[in-house]
């Protein structure tokens, strides 16, 4: 999948779009001091930032499946309870957590709907379960003009349009399906200002999620002919790109 790669690698290649979306979930879903967090699918601490800001790290927990975004969260959050441990088993009691919030995960637990309930079950009765999604079956997620480039080279390219909560209305329906209670679902959109094509297509060959995959996957001859097509999508000089998030808040 291409999560066993250095924090900085990630920061890199989705932190430009995740890092300004984490500050609208916080807000969106209304985190505030005195409240305890967890942070699941933390990564290298992208949403652990901005949580830690609000309620202080002790206050703070985050599990991750991957060993090396783990190491890279403790070391730049000591005082939070960072855990190797996947959504669909969170090594915490019931009853936990004010708030339980996952960012651009949902789509990569192995069973979206067992990762909910857990986030459900380690939420306290009248708390807030939440969790965000790129819009990667439409045509507004951050990784939509890569892989449109990619399957105008590679028509049988497997995007990630089919994964869960990609889809407009999905997240809420898995969300639904898991138990959570008073769902609602809405969206958050981000900007990003880059000064060239190569800062945009660099983090590509860094081998995160399924996309660096892909393009490491592939010979020298073919990656040259993906980033000309990538590169054929953008003007010359600075440019800006979009990017949306399915969103829901619910009650645990």
């Amino acid at each position: 999948m291409g999560f066993d790669v250095p924090g900085d690698a990630y920061d890199r290649y989705m932190g430009r779009y995740s890092r300004p979306l984490a500050r609208q979930f916080v807000d969106l879903v209304g985190v505030a001091a005195g409240q305890r967090v967890l942070d699941v699918g933390c990564g290298p601490g992208i949403l652990t930032g901005p949580l830690v800001e609000r309620c202080g790290a002790e206050s703070v927990a985050a599990v991750d499946p991957s060993p090396p975004f783990v190491a890279a969260a403790r070391e730049r959050f000591p005082g939070v309870d960072v855990r190797a441990a996947g959504a669909e088993s969170l090594p915490f009691a019931d009853d936990t957590f004010d708030a339980v919030l996952a960012q651009l995960v949902v789509h990569f637990m192995a069973d979206p709907v067992a990762g909910l309930r857990e986030m459900a079950r380690v939420g306290r009765p009248d708390g807030t379960v939440a969790a965000s999604v790129w819009d990667n079956a439409g045509t507004s997620g951050p990784l939509e003009d890569f892989w449109r480039a990619a399957a105008q080279v590679d028509p049988a390219v497997h995007d990630e349009a089919d994964l869960a909560g990609a889809r407009e209305g999905h997240l809420a329906e898995l969300a639904i399906r898991a138990g959570l209670r008073d769902v609602s679902s809405t969206s958050l959109t981000v900007s990003v200002r880059f000064a060239s094509f190569e800062e945009w297509w660099s983090p590509y060959l860094l081998g995160v999620g399924p996309a660096g995959s892909y393009v490491a996957s592939l010979d020298p001859p073919a990656r040259l002919r993906l980033e000309e097509s990538c590169r054929r999508r953008f003007p010359d000089g600075e440019f800006e790109q979009g990017g949306t998030a399915w969103v829901v808040v619910a009650q645990a």
